[in-house]
């Protein structure tokens, strides 16, 4: 079995918009509902959020899921144009773990520009965080008009940074058209289940 054979979600967005949180959420959620799951995280000369990933699912995955991958370049490099190194991870976690569901695939902090080769991604989930302005949704970076699922994260801190939830909900609607997203707060958990359910129903049910 190779990594054709098991769904890969990317995860995508800039530097501190919330990946991290958000993967640490969704891989407890998926192995309650009894999915085999794997986790990629890449940076670019570091092992850091693997470790975090491996110290935080240490009772929940097998270690040999967990996987860190250095591009020694930017982020978006091992995820659109040359996705060799995430896709021979892949391969090696379907190799030892034939009944493998899902693969996280989490990007290093990138821009707006980030998005996933349809070869390592069958869903692209893009994050952008309410505190890097209310602004973001209208400046159209592929990101956010390409992903199957925007995810707007950190809404708790809308009051502090003035942004208006309200505004960016208006001018997401207009930039994304039919195309969903979610609002969220990982620190608190809101949103995590309107999450999976766009994951469950789009790539694990597909």
């Amino acid at each position: 079995m190779g990594y054709r054979d098991v769904a890969k979600v990317g995860l995508g967005g800039p530097v501190g918009s919330g990946k991290t949180a958000l993967v640490k959420r969704l891989v407890p959620e998926l192995v309650e509902r009894e999915y085999n799951v794997g986790v990629i995280a890449n940076d670019i000369m570091t092992q850091e959020d693997a470790d975090v990933f491996r110290e935080s699912f240490a009772d929940l995955l097998p270690e040999d899921l967990i996987e860190g991958v250095e591009t020694g370049a930017c982020p978006h490099t091992g995820i659109r144009e040359d996705p060799s190194m995430n896709l021979a991870a892949v391969d090696e976690f379907t190799e030892r773990h034939p009944d493998l569901d899902v693969v996280l695939i989490e990007s290093g902090g990138d821009n707006l520009a980030a998005t996933f080769n349809p070869e390592l991604a069958d869903y692209f989930l893009f994050v952008i965080s309410v505190a890097e302005g209310e602004d973001i949704p209208r400046k159209r970076g592929p990101g956010v008009t390409q992903a199957d699922l925007l995810v707007i994260n950190k809404t708790d801190l809308a009051p502090h940074v003035d942004a208006d939830l309200d505004v960016i909900e208006a001018d997401t609607d207009e930039v994304r058209g039919d195309d969903p997203y979610v609002f969220t707060d990982c620190k608190a958990g809101e949103g995590i289940e309107a999450t999976l359910e766009h994951i469950e129903r789009e790539v694990l049910f597909a």
